[in-house]
């Protein structure tokens, strides 16, 4: 059975309309082609949307990487300029007067394995006078070593030259106080590269 279908045209040489008779076998053909046509379309606007979301979210990431990128430099620098007033409080007082207290005991720990190969040999030491007593009593107390202190007002609190025999070795805390102090002076000043913005 042929189908009819009205032709309409706003041409002004058709003034009555015309009819297109096509059969079923047109039809179906006419069908397909839209379908084909309509998924088609469909398709292309799959696959621009997802590119059009591909896009947006790489500028996303981008955006977030580079905001977390500026709040971990932000919440750093903050960070350290509320710890860095306690740090340089530690390295000025509290590490000088960890490095008294503990040279004696770093003296005992450096002569005792000289001391062990030289038998009775006198042991010299030259200190500052403010670091004597204590570097005495330890020793007298824990070695039987005959001793000799020389005081040396020129040397710092923690610095002790050891004599034993033809050996002789150095303790210097002040030397280590001091270079302990520069690097965390220097812990806190934020290179160009990580200052945010820059």
């Amino acid at each position: 059975m042929a189908v009819k279908l009205e032709v309409f045209n706003d041409s002004e040489k058709s003034a009555k309309s015309q009819t297109v008779i096509l059969d079923h076998v047109a039809l179906d053909d006419v069908k397909l082609a839209s379908y084909d046509i309509g998924y088609r379309a469909g398709w292309d606007d799959a696959n621009a949307a997802q590119t059009e979301d591909q896009t947006r979210i790489r500028a996303d990431l981008a955006h977030n990487l580079q905001t977390l990128g500026f709040t971990y430099h932000e919440a750093r620098s903050h960070i350290l300029k509320a710890i860095e007033p306690l740090m340089l409080q530690v390295v000025g007082r509290l590490l000088p007067a960890i490095a008294r207290e503990t040279l004696a005991p770093i003296v005992l720990e450096t002569l005792m394995p000289l001391a062990e190969g030289l038998g009775d040999h006198p042991v010299t030491l030259v200190l500052n006078p403010a670091s004597r007593a204590p570097v005495e009593a330890l020793l007298e107390q824990s070695t039987g070593l005959p001793l000799t202190l020389q005081e040396e007002p020129t040397l710092g609190e923690g610095q002790v030259y050891i004599k034993l025999g033809n050996i002789e070795a150095q303790i210097d805390l002040d030397q280590a106080t001091a270079d302990i102090a520069a690097a965390v002076r220097g812990f806190f000043v934020l290179p160009g590269k990580d200052r945010p913005n820059g």
